[in-house]
């Protein structure tokens, strides 16, 4: 598959894409646990269909030490056993942003149910970090970005 743009290319893409990378450093040094964020960018990425994000952060993932069972498991994490509570609600809230156009919002008990796992700080960035997933995502999806050559740390 051929990019109908190359973003990579675009002066402008690169103004945006350094704001969205500077979006996502706040959350990856926020105390959010890293094992979380990478499970909730994978979720958002498998609903949204961007198998560029989708390459680069199951590789991310891997990187760090997550096993291929739970890489594997996260499109059918209601039934495996492998996840915690905690990571749970959190893909539970990622599933739930993510559909917002599906005109049904963020139920309370799935709010209720992360807020019981993570404080308000953590809370602030998982629906950050959903918010940001899900622009990365929209943007490689409508420029139909390739995915399969990512290298682990190509962004930095």
């Amino acid at each position: 598959m051929e990019a109908r743009l190359d973003v990579f290319a675009s002066p402008l893409a690169g103004k945006l894409l350094k704001h969205f990378a500077a979006a996502g450093k706040v959350v990856t040094d926020s105390g959010l646990p890293v094992t979380t964020q990478e499970l909730v960018k994978i979720r958002a990425s498998q609903i949204n269909g961007c198998g560029f994000c989708l390459d680069m952060h199951t590789k991310e993932a891997a990187a760090a030490g997550e096993t291929a069972q739970r890489l594997h498991m996260v499109a059918a994490w209601r039934e495996a056993k492998v996840f915690t509570e905690a990571e749970r609600a959190a893909l539970e809230l990622a599933e739930q942003g993510t559909r917002l156009a599906d005109g049904t919002g963020v139920p309370d008990e799935v709010w209720e149910n992360a807020a019981k796992h993570y404080d308000e700080e953590q809370l602030l960035a998982l629906v950050s970090l959903i918010a940001v997933i899900n622009a990365f995502n929209r943007l490689n999806v409508m420029t139909q970005q390739p995915a399969g050559d990512y290298v682990v740390g190509q962004f930095g």
